[in-house]
């Protein structure tokens, strides 16, 4: 067994502890630095009441409090089935070397976790969206994006 497929084994494991425990879907996700697990998290929706509680949001929070940190350069991510939308933008601002999956959304939506109409709504124009999604008070929030912009002791990221 490679070291890759070791920590997907933690993944998987991870998967079925939160079915087991009806925390939510079958989903796991460990993040690696150092050859070390670093942050672990499974599905939480269901049992927290948190649609953002995907596994890898879990474990990208559980990584970053480990850490000290809110961004994971140089690691690795694990995770036991391809991120939907919302993980995979999570995980790009996180910014890892690497994501590694087992099942794909395919799988995913066989078992009744379809994410195809988000990522058909991410490639419609705004007006062509199913949630109306409308702009108000731009010129009020501009003041704060420009404040923000020449901040001289702010943390970049």
């Amino acid at each position: 067994m490679t070291r890759e497929e070791k920590f997907m084994q933690e993944a998987i494991a991870l998967s079925k502890k939160g079915v087991d425990n009806n925390e939510g879907g079958p989903f796991g996700c460990v993040i690696v630095k150092d050859d070390k697990i670093i942050g672990r998290g499974n599905n939480q929706v269901t049992s927290t009441n948190d649609p953002t509680a995907h596994a890898e949001i879990v474990a990208i929070r559980n990584a970053c409090k480990n850490l000290g940190t809110f961004q994971l350069h140089d690691c690795e991510i694990y995770t036991s089935c391809e991120p939907c939308p919302m993980c995979l933008g999570a995980i790009y601002w996180a910014r890892p070397t690497v994501i590694y999956y087992a099942n794909n959304r395919q799988d995913a939506a066989h078992i009744g976790f379809d994410d195809s109409m988000i990522y058909d709504e991410m490639k419609a124009s705004i007006e062509q969206r199913k949630i109306p999604i409308k702009s108000i008070s731009r010129e009020e929030a501009l003041k704060i994006f420009i404040e923000w912009q020449h901040k001289t002791d702010k943390t970049s990221y």
